[in-house]
């Protein structure tokens, strides 16, 4: 069973930079996608091509929109997670599958970038909205988590979480300890919703010595090239998924010329059931 999560940074651009050529090649059995930015009857046919296509636009035009592609139908698709302050934004989809001898209930994440507290009121707003937005998404998760085990479900939570949680998920961490995404109090909340018996960052737990797999690249200089980069996209699963895992990381494309987007996507093969 593969499954991948990506940051297609525009849906209409990421399909003439090849997604449709990735998903095929690749041939994951099922995908979330972030920042979808399109309405939904302009996003390519040829983006979801054999697979279900779920999708929560939100309601900001041109911005944010999260997708689930899957070879099944859903059972069940839910948008948002209760929260009257940003459920119409876009940033977060659920759904629930039976795929691949697994019961699983699955989410599309796209976490705000968020700002810096000591800067201009303008990230100072993005910061404390960033931090609401985490205050808030943090006990869903557990009650998502525990519904789904109620529910005979493993769950899975995927997607760009804009925050590196350790100094292994950033390559100059030393320099970004005051940068947005690597702020203490972003990384705290990380690890709180982490655990053995709760949610378990699998990428991780198949490198867990390794810097990286890095997921995101600046466009600017060499960031690239360099491999200058974040580790801020996820796969967050529940023990027994997580077990699972047989081998996974990203799909860094050749060359700066050959990005899809600015990430890359996150492959995880787990083992059937």
């Amino acid at each position: 069973m593969r499954i991948a999560t990506v940051n297609v940074n525009g849906i209409r651009a990421a399909v003439r930079r090849g997604f449709a050529d990735w998903l095929v090649e690749r041939a994951p059995d099922l995908v979330a996608l972030q920042e979808v930015r399109s309405p939904a009857d302009l996003v390519p046919l040829e983006a979801s091509t054999g697979y279900h296509f779920a999708y929560h636009p939100g309601d900001r035009a041109g911005r944010n929109g999260v997708a689930l592609l899957c070879r099944t139908t859903p059972s069940a698709v839910r948008e948002g997670f209760g929260s009257a302050v940003v459920d119409a934004e876009g940033r977060y989809l659920e759904a629930d599958y039976d795929l691949c001898g697994w019961r699983l209930t699955v989410g599309s994440l796209y976490l705000p970038k968020g700002g810096r507290a000591d800067d201009t009121p303008e990230e100072l707003a993005r910061y404390r909205r960033k931090l609401r937005f985490l205050r808030a998404f943090r006990p869903y998760l557990t009650r998502a988590r525990l519904r789904a085990k109620a529910d005979g479900r493993e769950f899975l939570v995927m997607g760009d979480v804009n925050i590196a949680h350790t100094r292994q998920d950033v390559r100059n961490w030393r320099g970004n300890q005051k940068n947005v995404g690597f702020l203490p109090e972003e990384r705290e909340w990380l690890g709180s919703v982490l655990g053995p018996r709760t949610l378990v960052d699998v990428v991780r737990r198949l490198h867990p010595d390794a810097d990286g797999p890095y997921s995101w690249w600046s466009w600017m200089g060499n960031a690239f090239t360099n491999d200058t980069g974040w580790r801020i996209d996820y796969h967050l699963a529940t023990p027994d998924l997580a077990r699972a895992a047989l081998s996974g990381g990203t799909d860094r494309a050749a060359s700066y010329e050959a990005r899809m987007s600015d990430h890359a996507p996150v492959v995880v093969d787990y083992a059937d059931r």
